[in-house]
């Protein structure tokens, strides 16, 4: 049974099944699976044990190691990363398993695939369903130790827009990858003419299960009704070109459809008068064991200068905020490589989107610091005009409710 002081028993995820599987993307691989179940209220036993391959050093190609992987001192000169099992999940730590050997040529990077709760569940929309944490907690778990005979990871890999802003106090975010396309983006069914927001009927059906999105849309398109839709990506355009279908179009993450190689499928991009997009939106994250000097080493060379202070600066302005990642909170960030000039725009909408706070601030900022500064100073600005009254008045059990009964419309 895992033993483990960040998760006590009685506060445990409730796993209905994990699966853990293993997959290398260096020059030798594995593959491990086992299924984990919860029959006692810790976290489990194994009910499978894997075959784990036996190997050292020298067999893993110690001597192919250049200094900088040697100094490195990594465990079977692997960097092992933590990911859930869906589609784009993997593909965001294949991403970040090659960003990694730009670097370090000769170093493994196995990918622990991890079947977690929320995969389970996918007719909740997910503020109701618990947010960003529960995507998280079981690999954190195999941050800080191993479970059976699988061993721990090394980091793991998040869509930072579903990270947490603030962390538990044993792990640290050590970087940011270079941003893909942080905007959101129209997708219109199948075979249709449409090409903007604006040209859509009264009446038509936006598909969205964003409270932030739903918010923009009746702030900028009253005339406009948007339904709940779940699953994943090809999932939801599977549910949008069914001819029997009544959604008109999906607002989506650009960046999870250029991923996914779907980016044929966008009609349009939504730009700030349209649609603030989400904190982190496009970003991913890496978190690790806080103090790791080896991984810190790794994480440093990875990361993304510009985009680290543009999603510093907004978890900044959204923990200020005091917000999650179900809140319709939007913002949108610029940065002026030659001056240092970081703008960040944000807007805090109630949920019918008939009250609204929209405000921006610009400063010139040289580390990490100066860019938390200038989001806490935005949030400390928004709250002052009325923000925080708005997101405290939010009703989550309301729009769930509204949300389960599956359309909103307008008023």
């Amino acid at each position: 049974m895992l033993s483990n002081p960040l998760y006590p028993t009685s506060h445990l995820p409730s796993v209905h099944s994990l699966a853990i599987h293993s997959d290398s993307i260096g020059k030798e691989s594995s593959t491990t699976t086992a299924t984990l179940t919860p029959e006692t209220s810790s976290m489990g036993t194994v009910s499978e044990k894997p075959q784990q391959p036996q190997h050292n050093a020298q067999a893993f190609g110690d001597y192919l190691l250049n200094e900088e992987e040697k100094a490195l001192n990594l465990t079977d000169n692997a960097v092992k990363i933590g990911s859930r099992r869906s589609q784009l999940a993997v593909i965001q730590s294949e991403i970040v398993g090659k960003t990694i050997n730009e670097f370090y040529p000769h170093i493994r990077i196995p990918i622990i695939k991890v079947s977690t709760l929320g995969d389970q569940v996918q007719n909740k929309p997910l503020y109701a369903f618990g947010g960003k944490a529960v995507w998280t907690k079981e690999l954190e778990i195999l941050l800080v130790e191993g479970i059976g005979e699988f061993p721990k990871i090394d980091m793991i890999v998040h869509s930072l827009k579903d990270m947490p802003t603030v962390l538990p106090d044993e792990f640290e975010l050590g970087c940011i990858l270079k941003r893909e396309d942080p905007r959101d983006a129209l997708v219109v069914k199948h075979g249709s003419s449409y090409k903007h927001l604006s040209e859509l009927p009264a009446g038509s059906i936006v598909g969205t299960s964003s409270v932030r999105r739903s918010a923009q849309l009746l702030k900028n398109y009253p005339h406009l009704k948007f339904k709940s839709v779940r699953g994943n990506v090809n999932t939801r355009l599977r549910k949008l070109d069914d001819p029997k279908s009544d959604y008109a179009c999906l607002i989506l993450a650009a960046a999870g459809l250029i991923r996914l190689g779907l980016g044929d499928r966008i009609t349009c991009y939504l730009e700030a008068d349209e649609m603030y997009h989400a904190v982190g939106q496009g970003a991913l994250g890496i978190e690790i064991l806080k103090n790791d000097k080896r991984l810190q080493k790794v994480c440093e060379k990875i990361g993304c200068r510009s985009s680290t202070l543009k999603c510093v600066a907004e978890r900044a302005l959204l923990r200020k905020l005091e917000g999650g990642c179900s809140v319709p909170v939007g913002v949108w960030t610029t940065f002026n490589e030659e001056t240092g000039s970081l703008r960040l725009q944000s807007i805090v909408l109630s949920t019918d989107g008939k009250e609204s706070i929209e405000k921006e601030l610009t400063m010139r900022v040289e580390n990490n610091d100066d860019a938390m500064k200038l989001g806490e100073q935005l949030g400390d600005l928004m709250i002052k005009q009325g923000a925080k009254k708005i997101l405290d008045s939010i009703n989550f059990d309301k729009i769930n409710e509204i949300k389960q009964a599956g359309l909103t419309t307008t008023q």
